[in-house]
């Protein structure tokens, strides 16, 4: 698909299909191109070394005339991380409610790309248009406040995205889901429906954001000592349930995490957070105080290995220690990929002597729609097409089958991979042709200049090591000089293998006494003929194949 005009509508994601996170979703007419979302997804165990993983946006970036503004459903990583990169390269309005935009703007200024973008607030009573296309939005319930569905009114058809959402009868901000939007969008006609598959294989429906805050409270009013909750650092409504449950038993609370610190400051300003000026404290006086009298807030519910839960655990924070007799709250769910580093963590907790309260919903909840919520979404819009969208192929699959139950028809549903184009014509829909679509590693300071090669060179190192290969020769008489020198790194352990080694360097030189004999004296040839003849050696001896790195180096006598 070049930039050619054709009479229709397309749909397509370039993330957030068969994965968990780095959501983002197009919707293109001949002459706009409207995004929703842009959001990250952290790194697989096998993609080492790589901090964050962003979509490619490199079919956006072809038709960069094209794309009039990008839509954000709420602030989670998932869905707003991969902006600041997104917008270096395609510079357009960015539209979100105020807290959204609130975290945003952090977010690109620590980017340093704030004072090039345009960020336009929007709230669920908005009406806008992008380029020649109206938006609406209507209000849902997530585990972050000010969230939104978006209804994108295409000349073929109201093509609507539900963002993250749940219906909550007792919401802990008191702000309801917008049902009476639902169902005048339903009643005037829905041409196709995105929807969270999140919990699509859960029954039944999601507790309320208000049974946690109980929960936390009891904890608290039973707690002898100190008070060590952690949580996602975007759940709002957890953090504010922290608040309330510390000020009812008159304890302190300290922040140990940038990014919950941070979180915690822009709700404050922003009206989303409610507590006096004296609640917090540093975390130097965390110790000062009788454990009775301080409750801590950090981060580290998914047990990362560098997170301040797993610091505070193991003794390597500067400040503070888990000590035997504390309690310890975590109050979020592990995402897929993170169960053992998150088993690890309680286990670890569990050694120290704390007592820990997790994995019920005494505790936390899920921000997400279970099955019975999915189906009432469906009823309300009566969609006819229905692509699931957030999550792994399963739960797509599972929220496929639901909309089966409330009436649309299996040709109707789209069970779609990332890239994969959905185009409407004349009120009928087909799979078109593909879009580019993958991942973008960002490893530091580098954008996409990690990819496979360089993981596999990684994930080599990290299995089998790497041998270097040291030889000087002179180039006159193609006599070996000096050398060759092995070092081993991540291989084997020297002292005990020098017998092998040996006989290592032995074939390495015998390999090059002979290239040289043959008039084999091209670098390439010469450090292909090491390579070789070491791998086949080095993989008879140990069945082991480390990266074969050969130096060789020139003087001229």
């Amino acid at each position: 698909m070049s930039k050619q005009v054709l009479d229709n509508i397309r749909v397509f994601a370039l993330g957030g299909l068969g994965e968990i996170g780095k959501n983002m979703y197009v919707v293109e007419t001949d002459e706009d191109i409207v995004i929703i979302d842009a959001g990250l997804m952290f790194p697989e165990d096998d993609m080492l070394g790589v901090d964050i993983v962003i979509p490619d946006i490199s079919y956006l970036t072809q038709n960069k005339s094209k794309v009039k503004g990008i839509i954000l459903t709420h602030g989670h990583e998932d869905h707003i991380g991969a902006l600041p990169y997104i917008l270096r390269k395609i510079n357009v309005p960015v539209y979100g409610t105020k807290l959204t935009l609130g975290i945003v703007e952090d977010h690109l200024k620590e980017n340093g790309v704030r004072k090039k973008s345009d960020l336009r607030l929007i709230d669920n009573n908005s009406s806008i248009k992008i380029g020649q296309i109206p938006v609406t939005f209507f209000r849902v319930n997530h585990s972050i406040p000010d969230s939104v569905g978006v209804a994108v009114h295409t000349p073929k058809g109201t093509i609507i995205n539900t963002g993250d959402f749940k219906f909550d009868q007792k919401p802990a901000d008191g702000q309801f889901a917008d049902i009476d939007k639902l169902a005048a969008l339903g009643k005037k006609g829905v041409l196709c429906l995105l929807s969270d598959s999140t919990n699509a294989e859960r029954p039944g429906t999601t507790p309320s954001d208000t049974k946690p805050g109980q929960g936390i409270l009891d904890v608290f009013e039973e707690a002898d000592g100190r008070v060590i909750v952690t949580t996602f650092a975007s759940n709002i409504h957890r953090i504010q349930q922290v608040i309330d449950a510390a000020i009812s038993q008159h304890r302190k609370i300290a922040v140990a995490g940038h990014s919950m610190s941070k979180i915690i400051e822009i709700s404050r300003n922003l009206g989303y957070l409610s507590y006096p000026e004296d609640l917090f404290i540093d975390e130097d006086q965390v110790n000062r105080l009788d454990k009775d009298k301080v409750a801590i807030l950090c981060t580290g519910s998914q047990g990362e290995p560098v997170s301040v839960l797993t610091r505070m655990a193991k003794g390597a924070h500067p400040k503070i220690s888990i000590q035997n007799g504390d309690m310890v709250i975590i109050a979020a769910t592990p995402t897929p990929g993170n169960e053992k580093s998150f088993s690890r963590t309680i286990d670890f907790l569990y050694q120290i002597g704390a007592v820990v309260v997790y994995g019920n919903d005494q505790v936390h909840t899920s921000g997400h729609a279970s099955q019975e919520e999915l189906l009432l979404m469906l009823n309300l819009l009566k969609p006819k097409y229905f692509i699931p969208i957030h999550g792994e192929y399963r739960v797509q699959s599972a929220h496929g089958d639901l909309a089966e139950m409330t009436g649309v028809k299996t040709e109707n549903i789209f069970l779609l991979d990332k890239g994969d184009v959905v185009e409407f014509t004349n009120g009928k829909a087909r799979l078109a042709s593909k879009v580019a679509s993958g991942n973008v590693l960002i490893d530091g300071l580098g954008v996409g200049d990690v990819g496979n090669i360089v993981l596999r060179d990684r994930r080599l190192l990290s299995e089998d090591g790497i041998l270097v290969v040291v030889v000087t020769l002179n180039k006159k008489s193609g006599a070996i000089v000096s050398g060759p020198d092995i070092i081993s790194r991540g291989f084997v352990y020297v002292r005990e293998s020098e017998e092998l080694l040996e006989e290592a360097n032995k074939k390495v030189s015998a390999t090059l006494e002979k290239c040289m004999s043959e008039n084999v004296n091209e670098w390439s040839s010469l450090k292909s003929s090491i390579r070789d003849v070491l791998s086949r050696y080095l993989y008879e001896k140990t069945k082991r194949r480390p990266m074969i790195l050969p130096i060789i180096m020139e003087v001229k006598v």
